[in-house]
């Protein structure tokens, strides 16, 4: 399946899982281009598109005595567009049978998305659906280009079209990505900080993290009434689902996506969202079976047709029975874990014993699912379910590991009652664990599609350093945020500057900054740490500060929690101090020779341009790319990729070490600045914070690449360009390897 479809097809979950009846008449309201009409197109239904934007208010179906009507209609938030969304509504009441289904989906104004941070759908601005719109639509010129409504509206609008019988069903993440889907008579009994990614309209603007919150809302009954989005099932006189709840996981593709549907309390049953994943279920009745004749505890199941059925299982799940008793009982806590793990150790034959090198175990078979997420605690042990997914000559470790860090995923309140830490090292994970998270991060990337889908998801997904940098910002005035965060280095190159923190944080800061501002000195509280160099510079108490006059120096703060610290220098008295964000955006101090350029009465279209790349084993295609970029721009900056992260993300080693191809470009006429790029480089985006190029040149051979296309589009959102030129095809630095 090519990307495109995976992606559009993810919205279709909404409905998909509806058992339309065969050669059923289908009303769809909306465009004919509609990702909705595409799949009822599929179906084999007698399906009809209208859409009201060409036919406002025209609809041309009258019921006859031979024609009662549409068995079905399905309208996705194309009432919202309206101004009166009624009458759409009563012409769908008056073409529908009796005894028809009206399926609406719609956005809810009081969507806990919304106060999270995200704007509006139709007007782009924060809190208009939640202040109900008063100050949206107020002037002449403010055209009507759509609104959302609340639960109590939608209601209110069905019962005045005349469906006095309705289902609401709460969507999330929302509409075009329907993951979980509940009936408003149905609470999740799992945790889902791990199990939701939610999705915005506006990523950028949110503050908070919004899978975090649901917990306290099941709490407090408020669950429903915050949903982002309801699917609405509708009648006059017929039947409405006996379905409670459904899982979608469309964005795994055709082999890996099911739909996981809850029948009021009774039942479960799984089938295969396409036919090529049939394949999957009967997977997961094996692997069911070979568990259960291991004495592990299962779910056990049916395969019926093309359905894998279960019986409905009221248990707690193990991922809620274990978090609460870490809040209440660690010894306990600690021994259930090692019952999970050991359950773990017996669910296969052993291959290889543990030989005390770090690798533990090797199992003939391993089931990468077999995490707390995926079982329920019942009578004293753990029972298992969806474990459709199994590697062969599998390490156990590898699987220690996942039901460690799926436990603490998303939760840092758990890590603060017991670290993740302590764990890993009491199942001794930490020798290897670059090699247990490489197995996690391949196994998800592959189940999720995340390779596939990451330009999607940058695009919807809200950025946690982002989410960090913007919650900062509502917890100060203007002026203090002005000081604390902004202008970070007002002053810092006439007093002498200190960082505070010695870890990741002022890494990048150094990286990043380290050339343009000499640091006097690294602080932090931690007196292991005393005397040693960070970057070659020393680490010392803060204390130091108390022998130096408040107009002397500058501390600039380099830890993601400030807060302890913010506390700790107003104590001592320091005024002077700010706040680093390594996902903000500073200015820079660019050096002389970057701006001598007379940019105005300059021939060339750009000022500074940049160049990143490994440059092993220079060649003329590398000559040719540093000529074509040099010609398009006055100032050429060359980044130069570090032998670690070559390794890292080439899973290649270099041959010419990285001091050498540094120094290599940097002899080259047409380059301005030759650096060699930190170790935490982090694409395009770092590479602007540090150098705040113009343009980037690129070899043509990352056009149409998804994740180029939007890096180029966050280029574009700062002002700069990418220009990609063509691939010397006669030449790479991979050839002359192979010819080595």
């Amino acid at each position: 399946m090519i990307v495109d479809d995976l992606q559009q097809n993810i919205p279709t979950g909404l409905i998909g899982w509806y058992p339309f009846s065969a050669g059923s008449k289908l009303l769809y309201v909306g465009s004919d281009e509609d990702v909705y009409a595409a799949f009822l197109n599929r179906l084999q239904l007698d399906c009809t598109v209208w859409n009201p934007e060409r036919l406002p208010y025209n609809l041309h179906i009258q019921k006859t005595e031979e024609d009662d009507g549409f068995d079905y209609i399905v309208c996705v938030a194309e009432f919202e567009k309206l101004k009166y969304p009624l009458e759409i509504l009563k012409l769908c009441q008056t073409v529908l049978k009796k005894s028809g289904t009206l399926l609406l989906g719609a956005n809810n104004r009081y969507g806990l998305r919304y106060f999270c941070g995200d704007r509006d759908l139709y007007t782009g601005r924060n809190f208009d659906g939640i202040e109900g719109y008063r100050r949206a639509y107020t002037a002449a010129q403010d055209d009507f280009c759509g609104r959302t409504y609340s639960k109590a509206e939608i209601k209110q609008l069905l019962q005045q079209a005349g469906f006095p019988k309705m289902k609401f069903y709460s969507v999330l993440t929302d509409l075009q990505n329907p993951s979980l889907i509940y009936s408003e008579n149905y609470l999740p009994n799992e945790d889902l900080s791990n199990r939701l990614f939610p999705t915005y309209h506006y990523p950028h603007s949110v503050f908070m993290e919004e899978q975090c919150l649901y917990d306290g809302l099941i709490a407090n009954d408020m669950f429903h009434q915050m949903a982002n989005a309801y699917l609405v099932e509708c009648t006059i006189e017929g039947e409405l689902s006996d379905v409670s709840h459904i899982t979608g996981s469309l964005e795994r593709g055709k082999k890996d996506a099911l739909y996981t549907i809850v029948h009021d309390e009774k039942s479960v049953e799984k089938y295969a969202v396409y036919p090529e994943g049939e394949a999957r279920l009967i997977d997961l009745d094996h692997h069911t079976q070979e568990l259960k004749a291991r004495d592990i505890a299962v779910v056990s199941g049916k395969l019926k047709g093309s359905k894998y059925v279960m019986p409905y299982e009221t248990a707690e799940v193990a991922q809620v029975y274990l978090k609460r008793l870490l809040h209440t009982d660690t010894e306990l806590f600690l021994k259930e874990m090692d019952h999970f793990r050991d359950l773990i150790l017996q669910s296969s034959d052993i291959v290889k014993e543990d030989m005390g090198d770090g690798n533990g175990v090797l199992l003939k078979q391993g089931y990468p699912d077999m995490v707390p997420l995926n079982a329920f605690h019942k009578d004293g042990t753990f029972m298992f379910f969806d474990q459709e997914f199994c590697v062969e000559n599998c390490p156990a470790n590898a699987l220690i590991w996942r039901m460690v860090v799926t436990f603490y995923a998303g939760d840092p309140q758990a890590n603060a009652l017991y670290e993740r830490e302590k764990l890993l090292e009491r199942y001794d994970l930490q020798r290897k664990a670059d090699c247990w998270r490489n197995f996690e991060r391949e196994f998800l990337q592959e189940l999720r599609s995340e390779k596939e889908l990451k330009a999607y998801h940058k695009c919807v997904r809200a950025n946690y350093n982002e989410i960090h940098s913007n919650r900062q910002r509502i917890n100060y005035s203007a002026e203090q945020y002005q000081k604390l965060f902004v202008d970070i280095f007002d002053r810092a190159d006439t007093r002498k500057l200190f960082l505070f923190g010695s870890g990741n944080f002022t890494k990048k800061f150094l990286q990043i900054y380290g050339n343009d501002y000499k640091v006097e000195a690294i602080l932090d509280n931690n007196t292991d740490r005393w005397g040693q160099l960070l970057d070659g510079v020393t680490i010392q108490s803060p204390d130091i500060l108390r022998d130096l006059e408040p107009a002397e120096y500058k501390v600039i703060i380099c830890i993601k929690n400030y807060l302890s610290v913010m506390k700790q220098l107003d104590e001592m008295g320091v005024g002077d101090y700010s706040i680093f964000d390594w996902n903000k955006d500073y200015p820079r101090k660019m050096r002389p020779i970057a701006v001598a350029s007379d940019k105005e009465n300059s021939q060339k279209k750009y000022h500074i341009g940049y160049v990143a790349g490994a440059f092993d084993m220079f060649h003329v295609g590398h000559l040719n790319l540093l000529r074509r970029a040099k010609e398009l721009c006055d100032y050429l900056i060359v980044g130069v990729l570090s032998d670690e992260t070559i390794c890292d993300k080439k899973n290649k080693s270099p041959i010419i070490p990285e001091a050498d191809r540094v120094e290599i470009v940097a002899s080259c006429r047409y380059v301005d600045q030759a650096e060699l790029l930190p170790v935490q480089y982090n694409g395009i985006m770092d590479a602007y914070r540090m150098f705040h190029f113009d343009v980037q040149f690129s070899g043509n051979d990352h056009v149409g690449d998804a994740d180029w296309e939007r890096e180029k589009a966050d280029l574009e959102r700062v002002g700069a360009d990418i220009v990609f030129f063509d691939y010397t095809e006669k030449v790479s630095s991979t050839k002359l390897r192979k010819k080595l």
